[in-house]
Parts: structure tokens; sequence; C-alpha cells
């Protein structure tokens, strides 16, 4: 892979009466931006025309195409996911806001299926505008999750600066939870996690730390969650536990881990959120692609107001592009192995036995 080549980052518009267009502009008005990857915006010209006047910025700044193959180095790129006119009623979820930013999904994820850019980044969408549309949405990277039929079980992680904390049962009933956590569904998420940790970034011997469901060890601790622990022991893989959350939090116990496994959302996004003021982003693990979205919602209370702060949406992209590179850096040699120096068939002529040294022979180096 060339370390040099500019990756292509697709950006959805998110929901057109909230803050994704201002986010979207204020990143890119860094030049730094323009010089680290290739960003196409899968949204409206009219909307992004209706934001810039809205914030008061200059009516120059990205260039409208009409397909992602024309997406040019060292601009921003927009490319018109419908030519329908989208009114812009900045602050108020809407019927029209949820299917702009469902369109915009929907066609980056064709244009992907065409290898028309790299990753995936998606500005914030409001939960109320896409119920308005008649839309059983159960966020973005889930819906991404399920144009991978045989990915569907992807992960979620949360990632800052300290702390990279997988959800195991997202997007479940709290009541269904317990049931969810099975020794089969636990062992295998262990597994993808350590992987991911490994592919990902690059940390070649990962230790995964896995809360407890409950606040006071209880069945399932006992009977599922410390079983498979000791079970993936016996398989090299490093998961500890299980913790109680309250314990392992306010002790910091995150600084020894390179994962925290999280039972269920609440359970790791409340502390993540307390422990990350600002630039908190979510990935979904696991996928063909890799998608990552910033912690926000479309924040309807100062959408248009020049208040809103692009740290999380710049660092979501950091780490779409960072994740990438790791991504081929580690595939790279499993693609291409080294050609075998010796012949596997088995001779046991004295030819063949002196002639491969012995390991370690007068060495001393086995240490």
């Amino acid at each position: 892979m060339n370390d040099n080549r500019r990756i292509r980052v697709a950006i959805t518009h998110g929901d057109t009466n909230g803050i994704g267009y201002e986010l979207i502009f204020r990143t890119f008005a860094e030049p730094e931006m323009l010089e680290l990857c290739t960003p196409i915006i899968y949204g409206s010209p009219k909307a992004a025309a209706f934001h810039r006047k809205a914030l008061g910025l200059e009516p120059t700044g990205y260039a409208v195409i009409s397909h992602a193959g024309e997406a040019k180095d060292g601009r921003v790129n927009l490319v018109a996911v419908t030519n329908d006119e989208i009114k812009v009623d900045l602050g108020t979820p809407s019927e029209e806001a949820g299917h702009a930013a469902l369109m915009a999904l929907d066609k980056a994820m064709v244009d992907y299926n065409d290898h028309l850019f790299d990753v995936l980044v998606t500005a914030p969408v409001s939960a109320e505008s896409m119920k308005r549309a008649g839309l059983d949405f159960r966020g973005q990277m889930h819906y991404v999750a399920e144009c991978f039929a045989e990915h569907a079980q992807a992960m979620n992680i949360l990632v800052n600066g300290r702390m990279r904390i997988g959800l195991m049962t997202d997007n479940v009933a709290v009541k269904d939870i317990a049931n969810a956590i099975t020794r089969e569904t636990l062992t295998e998420t262990i597994k993808n996690f350590a992987q991911t940790l490994k592919r990902d970034y690059r940390i070649s011997n990962p230790r995964v730390a896995v809360l407890a469901l409950n606040p006071e060890p209880s069945t399932e601790e006992k009977e599922t969650i410390k079983p498979v622990i000791e079970a993936l022991a016996e398989q090299k893989v490093n998961a500890f536990g299980p913790y109680t959350a309250n314990h392992f939090f306010s002790n910091s116990m995150y600084d020894y881990f390179d994962g925290i496994l999280a039972m269920y959302h609440d359970q790791g996004m409340a502390p993540f959120l307390a422990q990350t003021p600002e630039g908190g982003v979510e990935i979904a693990s696991g996928l063909p692609l890799v998608c990552v979205q910033p912690l926000q919602d479309a924040s309807f209370d100062i959408a248009g107001k020049n208040e809103a702060d692009e740290t999380a949406l710049r660092q979501a992209i950091y780490l779409a592009i960072d994740t990438y590179r790791n991504r081929a850096m580690y595939d790279e040699p499993l693609a291409n192995p080294l050609p075998k120096l010796y012949h596997e068939k088995r001779d046991e002529s004295e030819k063949v036995r002196f002639a491969i040294p012995k390991k370690h022979e007068n060495s001393g180096a086995d240490k």
C-alpha cells in the first residue's frame, strides 16, 4: 500500500436541520485536512448553500459533482444525493430531514460497492426526524451493518484517547440482555474483539477486560462469563474479569487494558461519556467497510448558530483513516506470504538431517 495515497473519505450530511453541515465546514476549513484525505460529502447542494448562508460563510469552498468518481484531491467534493429541493428548517426535526439523511446513507453504500471511496464517516442524525419519516431506524451503524448480511452482528466500539469500549448487546432491550449473553455469543464476541484490536489498532497481544453484568456476582457471572474467560485463557486469548463496572471505572482500571467489553449499551456509554468531554467517536468493527461516527446528536438547539464543536467529527475522520491504513498493513503479509525455503516432504536421510542446523544449538539464546 502507498502510505502517501490520500484516503477517500465519504461523509454523509446527517440531519439537514441539525449541525452536520457546520461540522463539515468547520472541519475542512483547516487546510491540513485536505492534505490528509479527499472528502466526498453525500448531501444536497441547496441544503449546503442554506447552511453556509445561515453561518455567514463564503459561498465558495466545495465543488458539486454528479458522481463520486469525479472527486478530486485538494478540495471538498459534494455529491448531490437528490436533485429535489430539500426544505431546511433549522433546529426542528422533520420528515423531510429524515428522508434526506437516509438518502445520503443509501447513496454512499451504493458507491462503496463500486469502490468509489475508502472509508465512511457519518454526520449526526435525529431519531425524531427518522421516526417522522416513518423509518424503523436503530442508528446509522446498525443500518450500515445490515447492508452486509454476513456481518449483521458487528460490534460497535466507543473510542477516545484512553479507552476502547466494545458493546456486547447494543440495541438489545434491557429485559433481553441476560438471555442474549450465552457462552457461545460471549466467546465469539471476545475473540472478535481481540482480533479487531490486533488488526485495526496494531496491538500484537491485546488485553481485554470483561465487565460483569450485575453489580454483585450472580448467575451470569458464575455460569457464563467466568467460565468463558477461563476457557479463552487456554486458547491464548488475554481476557480478564469479570469486573463490576463501578469498581472498574472508579479505580481507573481501564488504563491497564487495550479494550473493555461492556455487557450492554448504557454500561459502556455512561462512563465513556463521563471520561470524554469532547471528541468521542464510535466505530463499527467486523465490517469490510471502515465506518465511524462522532458521538454527537443533531443538536437542534444550536443549529445554524456557529456554536458547534467539530472536534468529534475530526477525530472520527482521523480514526477512520488510521484504521484503514492499519488494516492494510496487517493484511498485506497475509495476502502475500513469503515462499517457503524448504520442502515439507519428510526425509530421514542423514544428508537432510545434518543440513538443517538445530535451533539454538550452542547459542545459549533460549531465554
